[in-house]
């Protein structure tokens, strides 16, 4: 079989599908969001996450790998719009936004214009003045470090949760079309064992993750409140944000 190679964000919250890939000899390769989309599509990876909103519509050469996803269940915890006054008072703002988080920021321009009535904000980059920032990943596990500068904090999966009662899909896993039936079928049962084995494995690891400084306990935590398979809610959800989206698009 030729060598499978599957890509996956840098954030934790995608750690638990790819747990145990690399014991069947399945290349795990950290990349960027963007980066995904892209490399699946010139056949450099096999498969991997990427963001919904590229997967609306989802390219022809790409398939969904069962309903396997990342979808929030009601706060994201690690997706935090952090501001320098309350939400009501950020109309016209000037708010920094990741590069690299396609998904999040078309969350949160959907949050403000149609559920807040908030005029648009200038999205800016993080090296430009802001008035707030969007901080995403595990970037946003570690919001507490702004607060002095940004007093106010959003959740945006809690914001999307009190709005519509749904759970947020941020990304799916996909492979590509033409790929052959046996490594489609490897990657499937690896992703099905990761998330049987996550659990156990995260509470083997003995001191804090040091990227995030978060504590195995404190993992698991965040990781049972994400969702990694779509349900009737999560497709649910999916259309709802797909209509928000031509919504916004009309604005």
């Amino acid at each position: 079989m030729p060598q499978v190679i599957v890509g996956r964000t840098p954030y934790l919250s995608s750690e638990p599908l790819c747990f145990d890939m690399p014991k069947r000899g399945i290349e795990v390769q950290q990349l960027p969001p963007g980066e995904l989309r892209v490399g699946i599509s010139q056949g450099r990876l096999q498969g991997g996450l990427i963001s919904l909103v590229d997967c609306l519509p989802l390219a022809e050469s790409m398939r969904t790998v069962a309903g396997f996803c990342v979808a929030t269940i009601s706060r994201a915890m690690s997706v935090n719009l952090c501001t320098n006054r309350p939400l009501q008072d950020m109309g016209g703002a000037r708010i920094a936004v990741p590069e690299d988080a396609p998904t999040a920021v078309k969350l949160l321009q959907v949050l403000l214009s149609l559920k807040h009535s908030i005029e648009p904000a200038t999205l800016v980059s993080s090296h430009d003045q802001h008035d707030g920032i969007l901080l995403v990943g595990n970037q946003g596990l570690g919001y507490r470090r702004f607060t002095r500068q940004f007093p106010h904090q959003y959740d945006l999966g809690e914001e999307w949760h009190r709005w519509t009662g749904l759970p947020f899909v941020f990304a799916r896993f996909v492979v590509r079309s033409d790929l052959a039936i046996e490594s489609a079928k490897l990657i499937e049962d690896s992703l099905y064992t990761s998330l049987q084995d996550w659990a156990d494995g995260v509470y083997r690891i003995s001191g804090p993750f040091d990227s995030i400084l978060m504590r195995p306990q404190d993992i698991l935590r965040y990781t049972q409140g994400i969702r990694y398979f779509i349900g009737v809610p999560e497709e649910k959800s999916i259309a709802l944000f797909g209509g928000y989206l031509e919504q916004l698009a009309g604005i």
